[in-house]
């Protein structure tokens, strides 16, 4: 009951205002494992410009997020920008078929049945969810919902000029 109250909550937080900009911290001490099974630290990011992305791999507005995902951390990885794709449903042995598949160039991690992540982010319910993180953990941007290339590229922009990158 209290995650279907906090799904309800979220959706009209997001009626109201779809792209949030704020001065949330976005939580880095999370512990995740990578689809071989490596435990990673999401605070090994800490001091570059993310976007912290909940996705699933059959959800198709994050199936069409992903080739701008992929030209954007192409684009501007020299700036230390990369995206943390955080799934939250899939088996490692789905997210490697859809890595294969789309030629992802940003780790990817497995969140299934980590209520505790997906909370944290407020990607409960409805995906995807992107959080845009300057270096110093500060949330740039909050979105639900996919976008054009060039929203997400003007976004991007915004969040390095916001880094003072």
């Amino acid at each position: 009951m209290r995650r279907l109250w906090l799904a309800c909550a979220l959706l009209l937080a997001v009626a109201c205002n779809p792209a949030d900009k704020s001065e949330d911290i976005a939580d880095l001490g999370f512990i995740l494992k990578n689809p071989d099974g490596e435990t990673v630290r999401l605070s090994d990011y800490r001091g570059r410009p993310l976007i912290v992305n909940f996705w699933y791999t059959t959800c198709p507005p994050c199936r069409q997020e992903t080739p701008i995902f992929i030209k954007l951390v192409d684009k501007y990885q020299d700036k230390g920008f990369t995206i943390l794709g955080i799934s939250v449903s899939d088996t490692p042995g789905d997210i490697k078929t859809f890595a294969a598949e789309f030629g992802i160039n940003y780790p990817l991690f497995v969140a299934r049945d980590r209520d505790d992540v997906m909370e944290a982010y407020r990607a409960i319910m409805a995906y995807p969810v992107s959080w845009f993180v300057k270096p110093d953990g500060t949330v740039y941007l909050k979105h639900l919902g996919s976008a054009s290339g060039e929203w997400f590229e003007q976004q991007v922009m915004g969040l390095l000029e916001a880094s003072g990158l």
